[in-house]
C-alpha cells in the first residue's frame, strides 16, 4: 500500500471541542439543525450545509464559504509541513488506535483498496458535489488492514512521544485524541511498514471514498488536477481493532397492507413471535435463543417488537446468506416492492450505535411504518466478501469507533 503524509487543516487546540461534530451521515437534517442551533461553531455547518441554511441554492458553495470563514477567523489552522496523525478513541468498549494519512484514488480503482458495500446514488452524488465545492475531504474514510500486530504495536506507541493536538471528551462517553507525527524517520518507517500490506478494506465511508474518486476524475478531465486532489484522507485500523454493529432499516409505508396483513405476509417466510422485554437502551436486540445457522431479524410494528426467524439459507454465496440479503429478498422486495435498496426513497437506514428507543420513536412518531433491527456481521465475513470481490447491500455494517468530523481536514490543493 502507498500511504502519504499531508498538511492537515485542523482546529486550534482550544477550539477542538467546539468544532468537533458527528459524521455528516449519522444524523438527520432536523438533528443537525438542533446541534447547530446550540453550537454555532459545530463543523456540521460545513459538513451538513443543508441543516445550516436549508432550502438555499448552491448549498455546497455555502459550505465552502463557512469553511473559509473558519480559516480566516483562526478557528482552523494549517500544519506547516506534511505529517501523519494518530487518532485514538477511548471508550467503555476499549481503546481504538488508528493512523490518519492519505491514500491514492488509483489504488481504489485498481482494487488495492477494497470495498464491501454498494453506495447509494443520491448520497454519492451529493458528497461528490460537496468535496468538489469545499475543495477538501471534510471527513475521513475508515479502513482496515490485516495485521499480525507488528504494525498496530508500532502505531500504538507513537502518541507517547508527542502531545495531542486535539483532545475532545465526547458526550457519549468517548474521548478522541489526535497526535501529529512529523519526524521524517518515523514517517519513513510507517510507509515501509504499509508497503508490506497487500490491500486495505473500507470499513466506513464508502460514499466518501467513491466521491473522492469522482472528484479526482472530474478534475483530471477538466485539467485542474493536483497531487492532493488524487488523494483522499483515511484512518487505518487493524482488522481486529474495531467492532461491528448491525444497521437498521426503516420503511415509510407497508405497501398498502394493514399492520396485521403485513405481519402475516412476513410470516410466510419467517417464524414471527412477539418479543417482550426488549432493553430499549441497547444498540441491538438479543435473540431469545442462540442464533446458530438461522437468520434472525427483529421487527418493530404497531408498537410491538417481533422476532423473525428463518432457517439457514441454502446458498453457498456469502452475500446471499447475509441476514440483510434474506430480509431484502423475502420481505422488502416481494412484500413492499423495494427492488433497489440503493435508490428507493421509502427505505431509510439508522446506524447501529443508536439505542433501540430511537427506532421506536421514529415509527411511533408516524414518519415510518415499520423498522427492522439486524444482528451484526462478523469482521471476518466482511473481509472474506471483499477478498472475493463481492459487494454487500448498502448499509450492511456499522463500524465502531465512529470518528468525529472537523478534527482533521485534507485540502485538495
Amino acid at each position: 500500500m502507498r500511504i502519504f503524509p499531508f498538511s492537515a487543516v485542523r482546529p486550534e487546540k482550544s477550539a477542538a471541542a467546539r468544532v468537533a461534530a458527528v459524521p455528516y451521515d449519522v444524523v438527520t437534517t432536523r438533528e443537525a439543525e438542533d446541534i447547530i442551533r446550540e453550537n454555532h461553531a459545530s463543523f456540521l455547518r460545513v459538513s451538513r450545509p443543508d441543516a445550516d441554511h436549508p432550502g438555499i441554492p448552491e448549498i455546497h458553495a455555502h459550505a465552502r464559504r463557512r469553511f473559509d470563514e473558519m480559516l480566516e477567523e483562526g478557528i482552523f489552522i494549517t500544519d506547516d509541513a506534511p505529517g501523519m496523525y494518530v487518532y485514538r478513541v477511548s471508550s467503555p468498549a476499549g481503546v481504538f488506535t488508528g493512523l490518519c494519512c492519505c491514500l491514492h484514488v488509483d489504488d481504489y480503482e485498481s482494487g488495492l483498496i477494497l470495498r464491501h458495500e454498494q453506495t447509494r446514488y443520491d448520497k454519492e452524488e451529493d458528497r461528490t458535489r460537496h468535496i468538489d465545492a469545499v475543495n477538501a475531504n471534510t471527513g475521513p474514510v475508515v479502513l482496515l488492514y490485516r495485521d499480525d500486530q507488528t504494525i498496530s504495536r508500532f502505531i500504538s506507541t507513537l502518541h507517547e512521544k508527542v502531545p495531542p493536538v486535539a483532545d475532545v471528551a465526547w458526550h457519549d462517553g468517548t474521548r478522541h485524541q489526535v497526535y501529529r507525527i512529523s519526524d521524517p524517520g518515523v514517517l519513513r518507517r510507517i510507509e515501509e511498514l504499509f508497503q508490506q500490506v497487500p490491500r486495505l478494506y473500507i470499513a466506513d465511508g464508502h460514499h466518501r471514498a467513491r466521491s473522492a474518486v469522482n472528484v479526482a476524475n472530474l478534475r483530471r478531465a477538466s485539467g485542474r488536477c493536483t497531487d492532493e486532489a488524487l488523494r483522499f484522507m483515511g484512518v487505518l485500523f487493524p482488522h481486529d481493532g474495531v467492532r461491528i454493529h448491525g444497521y437498521s432499516r426503516l420503511v415509510r409505508d407497508l405497501g398498502g397492507c394493514t399492520a396485521p396483513e403485513f405481519r402475516q405476509a412476513v410470516g410466510c417466510s419467517f417464524r414471527v413471535s412477539v418479543h417482550q422485554g426488549v432493553d430499549r437502551t441497547l444498540f441491538q436486540i438479543a435473540p431469545k435463543t442462540p442464533v446458530g445457522s438461522e437468520h434472525v431479524v427483529h421487527m418493530y410494528l404497531d408498537r410491538n417488537w417481533y422476532e423473525c426467524r428463518a432457517g439457514p439459507d441454502r446458498s453457498s454465496d456469502l452475500i446471499e446468506s447475509l441476514d440483510v440479503s434474506v430480509l431484502q429478498k423475502k420481505v422488502l422486495e416481494p412484500v413492499l416492492g423495494i427492488t433497489d435498496p440503493r435508490s428507493d426513497t421509502r427505505l431509510q437506514y439508522l446506524g447501529g450505535a443508536r439505542p433501540v428507543a430511537d427506532l421506536e420513536a421514529m415509527v411511533d412518531g408516524g414518519e415510518y411504518a415499520v423498522a427492522f433491527s439486524l444482528q451484526p456481521v462478523q469482521v471476518g465475513t466482511v473481509l472474506s466478501i471483499a477478498d472475493a470481490g463481492g459487494i454487500m447491500p448498502p448499509k450492511s455494517t456499522w463500524f465502531e469507533p465512529k470518528l468525529l468530523s472537523g478534527l482533521l481536514v485534507h485540502r485538495l490543493g
